[in-house]
């Protein structure tokens, strides 16, 4: 099998479209790279954040959903997203490292890792399971991931060169309950449309339920949840954010795929007013 490459991005649900913005771009300092739609809801918006460069493994992206009803933090989901940053004041020292927290606007669970290399890209994502053995094969058998450390009842996995999916065993802990606030998947990367095909034959054989492969206009992808984790997808690297928007002038105007650019019309009326 062709191995993953690494974390591809994070998807997550927010509220408020503009709040959301407005802290991503002027309070946590990340970089606007995309305006776009959920294509499975054009009514929805879809921000993609990242870092200056724009970089794979540093993209961060949110479907504002706007409903009251409040997330639960529970088992079979993500539950914090760590990047790497310069050094913060510590809550925590993990593998060790200094672990710094925040929270967005609607609670989501943000985490500093005190290291050197690129701002903003991102380092580990922390997934509660009630059944750890069940998880460890999920990620060590099935997706074929190196596991690399233990501490206390949080284990670690590698995904690409200084990127990680931490195991936190959460025995008893009921499920969590997606609403604004949670992440709502994680993608891992791979390098090629024939790796995608491969990893998905190899999904459909152990049995999951896989997606067929979907075009996302920046890249192609395929969804599967193993038992008891969260959502993940497999992304390709290709075809990339600038095909639609020269690298300069990412994130600056609304960007719709082919198949929706006859609805432009109707789609931005139907979209929550924001300033960009």
């Amino acid at each position: 099998m062709t191995p993953l490459l690494g974390l591809h991005h994070v998807t997550a649900l927010a509220g408020d479209a503009q709040a959301n913005l407005d802290y991503y771009r002027n309070i946590a300092g990340m970089r606007l790279i995309k305006r776009t739609v959920n294509y499975d809801d054009p009514a929805q918006h879809h921000f993609y954040y990242a870092d200056r460069e724009a970089l794979l493994g540093s993209v961060l992206t949110f479907f504002p959903w706007g409903h009251a009803r409040e997330a639960r933090k529970g088992t079979g989901q993500a539950v914090a997203v760590a990047f790497m940053g310069p050094a913060a004041s510590s809550v925590a020292v993990r593998f060790g490292q200094s672990v710094s927290q925040a929270a967005d606007p609607d609670g989501m669970t943000l985490e500093t890792i005190a290291q050197n290399g690129s701002q903003h890209r991102l380092h580990s994502v922390t997934l509660s399971v009630a059944d750890l053995e069940n998880a460890e094969k999920a990620l060590g058998e099935l997706l074929q991931l190196q596991r690399v450390g233990q501490e206390d009842n949080r284990v670690r996995y590698a995904v690409g060169p200084d990127q990680f999916l931490d195991l936190l065993h959460h025995p008893g802990v009921e499920p969590g309950k997606m609403a604004a606030g949670s992440i709502h998947h994680v993608a891992l990367r791979v390098g090629s449309e024939d790796s995608l095909n491969e990893w998905r034959t190899r999904l459909v054989a152990s049995g999951l339920r896989v997606t067929p492969i979907k075009d996302r206009n920046y890249f192609h992808s395929i969804y599967f949840r193993p038992r008891g984790l969260t959502l993940f997808e497999l992304a390709t690297e290709s075809p990339g954010f600038t095909i639609d928007e020269p690298a300069d002038e990412l994130g600056t105007r609304l960007c719709l795929p082919h198949w929706l650019e006859p609805h432009r019309a109707e789609i931005e009326g139907r979209l929550t007013p924001v300033q960009i």
